[in-house]
C-alpha cells in the first residue's frame, strides 16, 4: 500500500484527510451546494467546509436526516452556517424545485459538489423513464448544474473569487460498454447489467466535466469544472449490494480508506488555491491523475453526451 501513503506533486496522498487538505484555507464568504451531503463523504465534506466557514446548503433526498446532519455539524462547529433543501436528483421536478428554492435564499453561489449517487440491484426506471443510475447520477446533475450556472456566473463577477464545480465520478468508469455510453439503453434498460449501469453514469460524469470545461473556457468564464475519484470508501452507496458490502468488511481494513480520506480529494479541488484555474481535469488522492479508460478523454463522445442529456432535460 506504499502508493496510497506516497504524497504528490499536491503535497498530499490517499492518506490524507479533508481536513488536512484544507488546513489553513479560509472559506468565509463563499457559498457551496452539496448533493448527498446527509451521510458518507457528502456529509463529511459539508463538516469540513462549514469548519472553513462557508455557508453549506445540503441538498438531501432525506429531509429528516438532513436536519439531524446539519445539528450534528453545528453541536460541534457553533456558529456554522448551513441550510438543508430537499432533492431528489432522480426526479427533474425535484431537481427544478431545488434550484427555485435555492434562488430564494438569495445567496450567490461559489461551488458545486455533485457528490450524491446511488448504486442499485435492477435496472429500474426513474419517474422520468430514464434507467436510474444514468437519471440519479448523471442526468439529475446535470440538469442542477445548468440551472444553477447563471447564479455561479453572478457569484463570480459579483466577487471575483473563481467558481467550483465538482463532480464526484469513480474509478468504476471504466466498467461500460465497449462505445462508452449505451444510448439506446437509456430509455429501455432491460437486459442492462447494473454493474454496467453504474460504471456507464461514472463515466458520464467525467465527460460531463469535460465538456463543461471547455464551454466554460470558451465563454472566458472564471468557473473550473473538475471530476474526482474519491477512492474505495463503505458507505451507503453499497447499502443495496450485499455481496459488494462483505468483501468491504473482508478487505477493508486493507483496501478501503476513512470518510475522511474520503472526502479529501473532493474537499481539496472545492478549496485549495493550488487547484486555481485547473479545469477538465482527472482527480484522485488529491493529485492531478489519468482516467482508467480513453473513453473518459474522448471528445466526440463527451460532445454527444452533452447534446443527448440536452435533449432530456429539455422535453
Amino acid at each position: 500500500m506504499w502508493w496510497f501513503y506516497r504524497k504528490g506533486p499536491s503535497g498530499f496522498s490517499g492518506a490524507s484527510t479533508a481536513e488536512e487538505v484544507t488546513a489553513g484555507v479560509d472559506g468565509r464568504g463563499l457559498v457551496a451546494v452539496i448533493t448527498g451531503a446527509s451521510s458518507g463523504i457528502g456529509l463529511e465534506t459539508a463538516r469540513v467546509l462549514a469548519l472553513r466557514g462557508v455557508h453549506v446548503v445540503m441538498a438531501v433526498r432525506n429531509v429528516s436526516a438532513g436536519l439531524a446532519a446539519k445539528e450534528a455539524i453545528v453541536a460541534k462547529i457553533p456558529g456554522a452556517r448551513i441550510d438543508v433543501l430537499e432533492l431528489d436528483l432522480s426526479s427533474m421536478a425535484s431537481v427544478r424545485r431545488f434550484a427555485s428554492e435555492f434562488d430564494s435564499l438569495n445567496l450567490l453561489l461559489n461551488i458545486l459538489i455533485n457528490n450524491a449517487g446511488v448504486m442499485t440491484r435492477n435496472c429500474t426506471r426513474s419517474c422520468d423513464g430514464l434507467e436510474l443510475h444514468f437519471a440519479t447520477n448523471h442526468i439529475g446533475h446535470f440538469l442542477l448544474t445548468n440551472l444553477l450556472l447563471e447564479n455561479m456566473k453572478r457569484g463570480c463577477r459579483d466577487s471575483g473569487v473563481e467558481g467550483r464545480i465538482v463532480n464526484l465520478a469513480s474509478s468504476a468508469h471504466m466498467l461500460t460498454y465497449p462505445e462508452g455510453i449505451c444510448f439506446s439503453k437509456i430509455h429501455d434498460p432491460s437486459g442492462l447489467n447494473d454493474f454496467i449501469a453504474y460504471g456507464q453514469s461514472k463515466l458520464a460524469n467525467i465527460l460531463h466535466c469535460n465538456k463543461l470545461s471547455r464551454i466554460l473556457k470558451e465563454e472566458g468564464l472564471n468557473i473550473s469544472a473538475n471530476a474526482v475519484d474519491p477512492g474505495i470508501i463503505r458507505t451507503n452507496l453499497f447499502r443495496n449490494r450485499s455481496i459488494i458490502t462483505v468483501l468491504l468488511e473482508t478487505i477493508g481494513r486493507i483496501m478501503c480508506r476513512s470518510v475522511e480520506q474520503g472526502a479529501a480529494t473532493t474537499c481539496y479541488v472545492a478549496m485549495h488555491p493550488q487547484v486555481k484555474g485547473i479545469s477538465g481535469k482527472y482527480f484522485a488522492n488529491c493529485n492531478i491523475a489519468s482516467p482508467t479508460t480513453s473513453q473518459a478523454s474522448d471528445v466526440e463522445l463527451a460532445k454527444k453526451l452533452w447534446q443527448f442529456s440536452l435533449q432530456i432535460v429539455s422535453s
